[in-house]
């Protein structure tokens, strides 16, 4: 298959024996959007099959698709636009003058750094430096971070400690999950960190996504779905033990990790904490089945909400068109004829394209505010209690639509 390749054992562990949890069928890449009024035609999909490894608790996707298919030049997506992300890297800066003594010349490297979001926080006081391959990288150069577009890799590395030295932090956030061969980028990690360096990454929390059913996070972006134990696992076979632990609330539910070389750093309590609060629901294959089963229910029930609607001639349109979006519109088979268009707000790379896999225009949130529909499909439904009294405060009058854990409608 082009630009795919089938996993026959585990990414991080190498074990061949993968038990399949759930598929969710053939789904487009999630950041491929077409403009609005361009012709139908062939467009790649991929199988989407979650697999759980025994050996070392992984939960990993079936398929790694090529990152230069997942991650055009052009690809979309900005963190600074989305609040809870730049309140989060502020707080990320905060706890981490409470662990590690931070210098003005330390060096901080950010994998996966997009617009400088987080680097924004640590410029004033520390050397930063932005690795990434997109082409939004620029935005972070205007802002005044220094940044490499390009993929993290072993040249990049080199280039690094040869210009600037070694890192005394490197920060990964929501896209350590992300990158294949995830060996191989662990020990390039270890060899840009200083000897008393701290890697802290930002992964997307299989415990969260099993409780609330976010199914909708499974996208060909996310290889891997960490728990705590899968992740202590990877980075104690490359010499890094874990320090601190955090659940944060970024993405439906992610967990922050601290690792340094072992001996470095205080292990905090949160460590064991974290490790007896997962242990019941991550390192059992019959409570990832169970999560299979509810998936499937919570998908007909919606499917049941949709159609009510439907068939009293209402109209429903969606909010917000994050990536999870196309795989919930996908995986529920909802199309044009369902929902007429999703609001994104002004300014979004999104606007004037299609949601993938379907004629579903994005357009300017404003629209929903004029034409009024019926109903709001709020597809970033993990942010509801924030998001649906912001709309309503903004003039709309109709009903909301929260598709997850347990499809309802609620009013305000």
């Amino acid at each position: 298959m082009k630009n795919s390749k089938v996993v026959e054992k585990c990414q991080i562990c190498s074990n061949s024996q993968l038990e399949p949890i759930l598929f969710l069928g053939y789904l487009p890449p999630v950041n491929q959007m077409h403009p609005v009024g361009t012709k139908p035609s062939e467009q790649p999909s991929y199988p989407a099959q979650m697999l759980y490894c025994e050996k070392c608790h992984l939960v990993q996707l079936g398929l790694i698709v090529s990152p230069e298919v997942l991650f055009p030049p052009e690809y979309p997506y900005t963190s600074s636009t989305t609040r809870i992300l730049r309140d989060n890297f502020a707080e990320l800066y905060q706890e981490c003058n409470t662990i590690i003594n931070l210098g003005k010349e330390d060096l901080i490297v950010d994998i996966g750094s997009n617009d400088g979001n987080l680097l924004s926080n640590f410029k004033d006081n520390h050397k930063v430096l932005g690795i990434t391959p997109e082409e939004i990288g620029k935005i972070a150069i205007e802002l005044g971070i220094p940044t490499i577009i390009d993929y993290f890799n072993k040249d990049v590395v080199e280039k690094v400690k040869k210009e600037q030295g070694n890192a005394k932090v490197i920060t990964a956030t929501n896209v350590f999950a992300h990158i294949d061969n995830i060996n191989e980028i662990t020990e390039l990690i270890l060899e840009l960190l200083q000897d008393d360096g701290v890697f802290i990454s930002e992964s997307h929390y299989l415990l969260p996504l099993i409780q609330t059913l976010q199914y909708d996070t499974i996208y060909h972006e996310h290889l891997r779905y960490y728990s705590l134990h899968s992740l202590r696992y990877l980075l104690e076979k490359h010499g890094l033990e874990v320090i601190h632990t955090k659940e944060i609330p970024t993405h439906g539910g992610s967990i922050r990790v601290y690792a340094a070389k072992r001996g470095k750093y205080e292990v905090k309590d949160t460590v064991q904490k974290q490790l007896d609060k997962e242990k019941d629901i991550v390192l059992s294959k019959e409570k990832l089945l169970e999560f299979k089963d509810k998936v499937v229910v919570s998908k007909l029930k919606l499917h049941s909400l949709v159609l009510d609607i439907k068939k009293q001639g209402k109209k429903i349109w969606g909010i917000g068109a994050p990536s999870r979006a196309s795989t919930l519109v996908n995986y529920v088979g909802i199309d044009d004829g369902i929902m007429d268009y999703v609001m994104e707000i002004k300014g979004s790379h999104k606007i004037g394209k299609y949601i993938p896999g379907t004629l579903i225009p994005v357009v300017e949130e404003s629209r929903l505010y004029e034409d009024q529909p019926d109903y709001a499909l709020l597809l970033s439904w993990h942010i509801a209690d924030e998001l649906a009294p912001k709309i309503k405060e903004k003039g709309f009058k109709g009903s909301f639509i929260v598709p997850l854990p347990e499809p309802r409608v609620i009013k305000i």
